[in-house]
């Protein structure tokens, strides 16, 4: 054997030990949902047959209907929003560049060093005043455009060629003309990578819903997560059947756009 072939081998190895690493979290998520509390915590990996019951227990203890609900309508009007506000600045900052917009994006850039908890409470006091709790408003406000989104659409549109560009104003269009009909449709793969990263952010965030949603009506999938672990006893059959079900949106939609998350997160543009 020769030493290329002892490479791919160990490589192959190493790879399918790293990937049963990767999936063991969601298979131990879904036999943990199909097995009772105290199967979860004795380590049972087979499945069991406790599927019914405990989505029987999840719905008669929590609103699974309205938080589904919920986390969809927050994180799909979030994830629109944001892509167009997100790329009309990254191509903005880039398409009629200058320094002053060079300053600004450096600044926006030392924004994302701030931790979000230092802006918690100027935010919630902010909002309360503004009587914006426990509305859709109050929740995507926040982060309906943030500094990594524009800089990632920034570097998409350098490569976007600017010939194009002038061919359509030589044309007739005008610059939203131009941005709607030809920089969207060539920039397809970071508008599903940008909308992966986004829609996946919005339905995992937690902090902020906790703080300004008060409300039974407003709650979403990660509050109600967490509202099973708030007892005296948790219940780890129903606690990790919520815990599947708040997943299953992400890693339908990662799965769904993974080629395209690739290739818009390297910035190819076809």
């Amino acid at each position: 054997m020769t030493k290329t072939k002892r490479m791919n081998i160990l490589m192959y190895i190493v790879l399918t030990i790293v990937s049963l690493i990767s999936v063991f979290p969601l298979y131990w998520m879904l036999i943990s949902a199909t097995n009772k509390s105290v199967d979860v915590s004795r380590g049972t990996m087979l499945p069991g047959t406790a599927l019914i019951d405990n989505w029987k227990s999840l719905i008669s203890q929590s609103p699974v209907g309205t938080a589904m609900l919920n986390s969809f309508k927050y994180s799909v009007i979030l994830t629109v929003v944001a892509l167009v506000i997100c790329s009309l600045a990254g191509y903005g900052f880039e398409i009629y560049h200058d320094k002053a917009k060079d300053a600004v994006m450096s600044i926006l850039l030392l924004g994302m060093m701030v931790p979000f908890v230092a802006t918690l409470i100027p935010l919630f006091r902010m909002f309360s005043s503004a009587h914006l709790l426990n509305t859709t408003l109050g929740f995507i406000l926040p982060t309906i455009s943030t500094p990594f989104l524009i800089m990632m659409f920034r570097q998409s549109a350098r490569s976007f060629p600017h010939d194009i560009i002038e061919a359509a104003r030589i044309d007739g269009l005008n610059e939203v003309q131009i941005f709607f009909r030809m920089f969207i449709p060539t920039m397809r793969s970071t508008y599903a990578a940008a909308m992966t990263i986004t829609f996946m952010n919005a339905w995992n965030n937690y902090l902020w819903p906790k703080v300004m949603m008060t409300q039974d009506d407003t709650i979403t999938m990660p509050m109600l997560v967490a509202n099973l672990t708030e007892g005296y006893v948790t219940d780890y059959g129903v606690l990790m059947l919520a815990v599947l079900l708040c997943s299953l949106p992400t890693v339908i939609i990662f799965f769904l756009l993974q080629k395209s998350f690739a290739e818009g997160i390297t910035g190819a543009v076809k």
